[in-house]
Order: structure tokens, then C-alpha cells, then sequence
């Protein structure tokens, strides 16, 4: 197996059939069969949305199997765009930010909540946007936790992609539209002038 990728709550491995093995590290301040209890809950959590994901037919990889605190998921192959959105041309720029919007309007329509909503956690693959890393995601009808995620989303455009992140995200916006959409986008308004004000 070879570490890819390494975390503050989990290991990343691709493994030799081509799958993605994340484990949950152990954490050493914890008492060790609450640290066991806390990563088995957590390992669950994620691989019930993942399943819920996918049949929903959003674009999020397969769940292949589940044991405590590892999860076996689909190895997707393609770009991650926190490290080539700026390298495409503009249009192709556009019509993947539009791409996200629409996978994430699906989630949030099923009141699935990512939680770190972010282009590292973003991969463009045979043309389709896949989300990936779900380890902190929840189950929410809340507008409020719905306009946090997408504020997470701006931030790193701005952050990684501030040469033009607001085209980006109006690009997003024109593909994130359901029954709540406009609820959400106006209450992301709110969520931003909290940030403000606590700056």
C-alpha cells in the first residue's frame, strides 16, 4: 500500500487492487476505548452517507467494504481541482464550477451536509465532478449548515483561485439551483457578515 495522504483524523492508502483505504488514526489524549468507540462512529457516519450518496446518484465514490475505524472506497481517478482549476482555460473553468454546483445542489437537497466543501476535496474525472472526503459530513435540513458549506466553498476559491473567484462562484451558483437554493444563498449572505464582524 502507498500513503497518499495524511490528516489530522485519518491515513489515506492506495492499495494494490486500486482502492483507497482510509483509517482513522488513533489519538493518544483519548481514553483508548473511547478513542475506539469515537473513530467506529465515525467510520459508520461516513459510510452511511457515502451509501446514501450513491444512491441518490450523486457523484461521490463507492463504498466496497467497512471494518470499525477503515473504510475501502473507490479510487477515482481524474485531476483534483485545487491544484489544476487554474491551469484550464476559462470556459472549462466555468463549466466545472457549474458542474459542482449541480452535485452539490443534489446533496444539499437530500439534506446532506459535506462539512469541507472545498476544491481539494474535488475531483474532475472523464468530464464529471466527484466529491470526495466525507469524514466530517451529517445529515441536516438546517439552511444555516447548508450556507456554512457553501461559504467554506468561497473561502477557498478566494484562497486557492482568488484570480477569479467571483466569476467561479456565480459559475457555481448558475448550477446550484433547487427548491431552497435562493434560501440558502440569501442566508450565505448572513453567514458572510458574521465572518466580517468576528474579523
Amino acid at each position: 500500500m502507498k500513503l497518499i495522504s495524511q490528516g489530522a483524523e485519518a491515513k489515506i492508502y492506495l492499495t494494490k487492487e486500486n482502492a483507497i483505504l482510509k483509517t482513522r488514526t488513533p489519538k493518544s489524549y483519548r481514553h483508548k476505548d473511547l478513542d475506539k468507540k469515537i473513530r467506529t462512529r465515525r467510520s459508520k457516519s461516513e459510510a452511511k452517507i457515502l451509501t446514501k450518496a450513491n444512491s441518490l446518484k450523486i457523484n461521490v465514490p463507492k463504498l466496497l467494504h467497512t471494518e470499525k475505524f477503515n473504510l475501502t472506497i473507490e479510487y477515482i481517478k481524474g485531476d483534483r481541482l485545487s491544484q489544476t482549476l487554474n491551469s484550464y482555460p476559462e470556459f472549462k473553468q466555468l463549466s466545472t464550477m457549474k458542474k459542482l454546483g449541480r452535485q452539490t445542489a443534489k446533496l444539499h437537497k437530500n439534506n446532506i451536509i459535506h462539512s469541507d466543501l472545498t476544491t481539494s476535496n474535488t475531483i474532475l474525472s472523464n468530464s464529471k465532478i466527484f466529491l470526495i472526503d466525507f469524514g466530517l459530513s451529517y445529515i441536516s435540513t438546517k439552511i444555516e449548515d447548508k450556507a456554512v458549506d457553501l461559504h467554506l466553498l468561497k473561502q477557498a476559491l478566494q484562497a486557492k483561485h482568488h484570480q477569479n473567484a467571483k466569476q467561479l462562484f456565480t459559475a457555481f451558483k448558475s448550477g446550484y439551483k433547487f427548491e431552497d437554493s435562493k434560501k440558502i444563498l440569501k442566508r450565505l449572505e448572513i453567514v458572510e457578515k458574521r465572518g466580517r464582524y468576528k474579523n
